[in-house]
């Protein structure tokens, strides 16, 4: 599935260790640790192991394809770079915020936003913002004015219920951030998020949470159900938090790191120091006893006393000895299909490239074969490349018929995200009695890159207390305080 995406500077980031033939490791070492996927939840995991304590000895990191990021990665179109799995940050994404920091990566910031959007059902356009291709900041910023009149004259008080539900979330999630004299270490997600107040919203949808605080049902079925099939690929059944977090997808001031927030993943292996096997799939974890034994698809075998999964299990095939049991569920596969050519406004009903908004959402119709296409990049206006989002694959036979050219194509099929269904079922961060985590446990309440991180956070402090007996020192904890009203502070 990566073969066709192109990174850049890994090997300057990341060295790969060869593979050993290990044996029983002694119980007086430091703890040895395996952990199984390289992504932003594996990656976080290993910096926090080694951020915390200074009692974990070797840490070895399995990743079965031959690039570190799991679901971040990017593609290389007409020379420049775009993400293609998880692309977007929020400005209250705390860890990666300070991930950022520590690996001197570049911000990506936002510019002033004036692109036009509408909503389409399949055959004509229900809503559409003004778009400007003027590049003076004041006609910007005259356009961005116009279109929230345009919102507001459409769904009036409701969009500001909708944020107030959105912060209520967000302000309880902060919770995660806080000291650890005041935040314990969770054994399972159901007192991880019942702890912040969140656990009520996993247990109803997305849609009776909004009909509850008063949204009216065009802003639900048109800009809501919008946001909900770009960020999330799915409906409004989704639960109440996930859909939270999906409506916080929407904020104006999302970033993400330059070339590539695969990046991130890369600089905390490699600042952990860990022991890197690219191309290297596990097929099977033992318990023998007082450690793991790891059978991977090399024919190697490791001990570990300390294994966590930190890939999603639900499409892997990895036996385990005794057998562990979590929940049934289903990923939901996001199609990312990028188009280097020119949109058809025809298909729109349109009579000019011009009159098509730069991002067409759509609303819940079977019918309608994508969840959104964008533009990326305008080159001339001829020429720009677009992501489009769908459920299922886009054949050439539809691209022909909604583009008018094509010069250059790229799929990519995403297991992006659970499919969310209410009430949430988590599977246990312990899957076992001993030393078997697993930190996509916390995916069935959100699943974004800053989730994946506070739920590692949350395991690496549960491996330190249960195995060594450690307790982490809170003057080694992310914190953050209020500057003033608005703004935080964050300090490592």
């Amino acid at each position: 599935m990566l073969s066709s995406l192109t990174f850049s500077l890994l090997s300057l980031l990341i060295l790969t260790t060869p593979p050993s033939q290990a044996l029983s490791p002694s119980t007086n070492d430091p703890a040895t640790v395996c952990i199984i996927g390289s992504g932003i939840g594996g990656a976080s995991l290993s910096y926090f192991l080694r951020h915390h304590s200074a009692g974990v000895g070797q840490i070895r990191v399995f990743e079965r394809n031959g690039i570190v990021g799991g679901r971040m990665a990017i593609v290389s179109i007409a020379g420049e770079t775009f993400e293609a799995g998880a692309s977007i940050l929020h400005p209250k994404n705390y860890h990666a915020a300070n991930f950022t920091k520590l690996l001197n990566l570049t911000v990506k910031k936002p510019s002033l936003s004036s692109s036009s959007i509408g909503i389409w059902d399949g055959k004509r356009f229900l809503f559409k913002t003004l778009r400007s291709d003027s590049k003076f900041p004041f006609v910007q910023r005259i356009v961005s004015i116009t279109n929230s009149i345009l919102l507001f004259v459409r769904y009036g008080l409701s969009l500001l219920r909708m944020e107030s539900f959105v912060e209520s979330s967000l302000s309880r999630f902060l919770k995660y951030y806080e000291s650890f004299e005041s935040r314990p270490v969770f054994e399972t997600v159901d007192e991880m998020l019942k702890w912040a107040g969140l656990y009520n919203i996993t247990a109803r949808t997305l849609q009776e949470e909004l009909i509850d605080v008063g949204l009216s049902p065009l802003l639900i079925q048109e800009l809501v159900t919008v946001i909900t099939r770009i960020n999330y690929g799915q409906s409004l059944s989704i639960s109440g938090l996930a859909g939270a977090v999906s409506l916080a997808g929407s904020d104006g001031e999302l970033w993400s790191i330059k070339g590539g927030n695969w990046q991130m993943a890369a600089g905390l292996l490699n600042h952990s120091d860990v022991e890197l096997h690219l191309h290297e799939e596990i097929e099977s974890v033992s318990y023998i006893g007082d450690y793991y034994e790891l059978n991977s698809t090399k024919g190697n075998s490791y001990a570990c006393q300390v294994t966590v999964v930190a890939t999603p299990l639900d499409e892997l095939n990895i036996r385990f000895t005794p057998p562990v049991s979590i929940p049934e569920r289903k990923l939901q596969h996001t199609h990312t299909t990028f188009v280097r050519g020119l949109l058809n406004p025809v298909y729109f009903g349109l009579n000019a490239i011009s009159e098509i908004p730069e991002l067409v959402g759509t609303i819940e119709d079977p019918d309608i074969p994508f969840s959104s296409i964008s533009v990326l990049k305008q080159h001339n206006e001829k020429d720009m490349t677009y992501k489009i989002f769908s459920r299922e694959p886009m054949a050439d036979t539809l691209l022909d018929h909604i583009f008018s050219t094509r010069r250059e194509t790229i799929r990519i099929n995403w297991a992006a995200y659970p499919r969310y269904n209410a009430p949430e079922v988590f599977a246990p961060f312990m899957l076992d009695g001993q030393h078997l985590y697993y930190v996509n446990a916390f995916e069935n309440a959100a699943s974004t890159m800053e989730t994946s991180a506070v739920a590692a956070e949350n395991v690496a402090r549960l491996i330190l207390s249960r195995f060594s007996g450690q307790v982490p020192s809170s003057s080694t904890n992310l914190k953050s305080s209020r500057s003033d009203g608005e703004d935080f502070h964050l300090d490592l």
